[in-house]
């Protein structure tokens, strides 16, 4: 290979790595350091710290930080997008020229804010303005969204033309046809803007575009067919959405989980479930339960959950004689209560974009997290036990579980720091996040040395790019929001749907129908963006309280994480089991019976999830 060559190999694979690590680094070095500065220095000696550079500076770090990890997403094909009916509907052979299509609509939009940042800058430049506390002009800030909408512009160009190589010029040709043949009638004849809001946001998810890009597409069309919206809104939102504290969390708690996988933490957390209940009827299923339920604890997420806990309890089960579906199964009902217990990304996103304390959303999940793994521990028991499924005939004595709780401290300690830095009253969230992420990272390469300096880089990125998804999610869902606030859609959807009728249990009833529909087609962080703001007045009317709309909310998606189509640990158990996800799915049901009970349960009760939030 030349050296020119070379050059372009490294810049393929490395271009926005430098900019993704540092910025990484200095937000886990930057949060952490403002809670020992303010608490230990302000509180205990009595300095006057002043921390708001401190803040300012990490939201800026996570700002670029998520800009330069999308183009990595989308290298990497890792958009979250609805394809159930695509694969449904389309043979195989089509699909990359549906690739090919969703590739020029995320072109559109990246190009189309590209050049609005240019705008934004030009106008900093004419009307200065600079930001609270460093005083940076804010031409620099914004700059982050010409240079990393150009990086994912370049990025989509590249995967097409890869496209190209496999399907020929003529596909994209066909590709560009035929999205200028569902493109041109919303944007040549005159609509309503809601009109434009609701069709380009439902044809693109169907058509499989990647939801980001088509909450981002809908946003700015619905702005041009307003007729008195500037678009200029759509690239400011882009950047005023994640210019938010509580976004740190997100991104921290997403960093907390990973390296606390990658140090190997989970193998300590079911080492302790299985010397505690093991030798029971079902005592493996049953640890894997109580299993998913600490790294819950931990990761706040419920695909990293399945991922971190499934690869190590599948096969342990299978070898004990449970069955291959049952095992996957187990691994994926039980991984719902990563986002159920806290710390929870679902419950970040909901506190985020509906305005409610997101530490009482985090002490109205733990209820439903410890009534789930009971219901799902007794479910796996009568399972076991109707197949004869026998726990592991060593007794452990109380020394050993003594020094099997020793081994997983460093684990166990996560959620001491988490919620005690909170309700203790040390820490907001947010800084409970970095202080998560810091601690987890320190441990995984100093104690349990799984980060290591070759894969050091490599864990950031990834780390990076799976926070990127979310985050990138979030910027275009507010520009979504935006427009819809501005038409007031979720007071129209909201009467309309009280017309139907006024009791709130009925229409609770009807709600939870509604969401686990949604939840089985759209990825649940999606679905928070977009049905939170609209579902919330109707709430309100009801007398429904926040926070309890805000629990049934996020238990009703976790329960997406197993139905199909979407499933998303129904497929990483697959994928890890090598089993069908059909049999899995079969396997599933009575698992899945005991989470609708607890779903009636906190709906219906709603004490169950609200009385822990009174002694706040």
């Amino acid at each position: 290979m030349s050296t020119f060559g070379k050059i372009l190999h490294w810049l393929d694979e490395n271009a926005e790595k430098p900019i993704i690590v540092i910025a990484c680094v200095l937000a886990c070095l930057l949060i952490p350091y403002q809670v020992f500065t303010r608490y230990i220095l302000g509180t205990w000696f009595k300095f006057n710290v002043d921390t708001s550079a401190v803040e300012e500076l990490a939201l800026f770090c996570l700002i670029w930080c998520t800009y330069f990890a999308v183009p990595l997403v989308i290298k990497r094909r890792e958009n979250i997008r609805m394809t159930a009916l695509i694969d449904w509907l389309v043979p195989q052979k089509y699909h990359n020229f549906i690739l090919m299509f969703n590739n020029i609509a995320t072109l559109i939009l990246t190009v189309t804010i590209m050049f609005l940042a240019v705008r934004l800058i030009r106008l900093q430049f004419e009307f200065p303005q600079q930001t609270a506390t460093l005083r940076i002009p804010y031409w620099i800030p914004y700059s982050v969204l010409f240079f990393g909408f150009l990086a994912q512009s370049a990025r989509t160009i590249q995967d097409t033309l890869k496209l190209v190589r496999e399907e020929g010029w003529i596909k994209l040709l066909l590709a560009a046809v035929f999205l200028g043949v569902v493109a041109v009638p919303i944007v040549c004849f005159e609509h309503s803007t809601i009109f434009v809001l609701m069709v380009t946001l439902f044809g693109g998810m169907i058509l499989g575009i990647p939801i980001a890009v088509v909450l981002g597409l809908s946003g700015a069309l619905a702005v041009h067919a307003s007729g008195y919206l500037q678009l200029n809104i759509v690239a400011q939102t882009a950047y005023n959405s994640l210019d938010s504290f509580p976004m740190l969390a997100v991104f921290f708690f997403v960093l907390a989980g990973i390296f606390m996988g990658k140090g190997g933490l989970s193998g300590q957390l079911i080492g302790l479930a299985d010397m505690m209940i093991g030798r029971r009827t079902g005592g493996l299923a049953m640890a894997t339960v109580i299993a998913c339920t600490f790294f819950g604890a931990i990761s706040g997420s419920g695909i990293a959950t399945c991922a971190a806990i499934g690869m190590i309890t599948i096969p342990a089960m299978v070898e004990r004689g449970y069955s291959k579906a049952f095992s996957a199964a187990i691994v994926a009902c039980a991984s719902a209560i990563g986002v159920m217990i806290p710390p929870s990304n679902p419950f970040v996103l909901y506190g985020v974009i509906t305005n409610v304390s997101i530490g009482k959303l985090f002490v109205s999940g733990i209820m439903p997290g410890i009534i789930t793994c009971v219901l799902l521990c007794l479910t796996a028991w009568w399972i076991s036990k109707k197949n004869g499924w026998k726990g592991a005939d060593k007794v452990y004595t109380w020394g050993e579980i003594g020094r099997a709780v020793w081994d997983a401290r460093y684990a166990l300690m996560v959620p001491i720091i988490i919620l005690g830095g909170i309700y203790g009253g040390i820490m907001t969230p947010t800084e409970a996040a970095g202080v998560a992420a810091l601690y987890g990272f320190l441990v995984g390469m100093f104690v349990l040395k799984g980060i290591t300096r070759e894969n050091f880089v490599e864990t950031l990125v990834d780390s990076s790019v799976t926070a990127a998804t979310v985050l990138f999610l979030v910027a275009m869902a507010s520009v979504f929001g935006y427009v819809m606030a501005i038409e007031q859609v979720p007071d129209a959807l909201s009467e309309w749907m009280m017309t139907i009728t006024s009791n709130k249990y009925v229409m609770l009833l009807i709600v939870n129908i509604l969401l686990l529909i949604v939840g089985a087609l759209m990825e649940s962080a999606s679905a928070t963006l977009i049905l939170s703001p609209i579902l919330m007045p109707l709430m309100l009317k009801l007398g429904v309280d926040p926070i309890h709309f805000g629990v049934i909310m996020v238990c009703n998606l976790s329960i997406g994480f197993i139905t199909p189509p979407v499933g998303q640990s129904l497929f990483v158990a697959a994928a890890i089991s090598d089993e069908r996800t059909e049999r899995i799915a079969v396997a599933a049901a009575p698992l899945l019976a005991a989470m609708l009970v607890m779903l009636l349960i906190i709906t219906y009760i709603p004490e169950v999830s609200m009385f822990l939030t009174r002694f706040m």
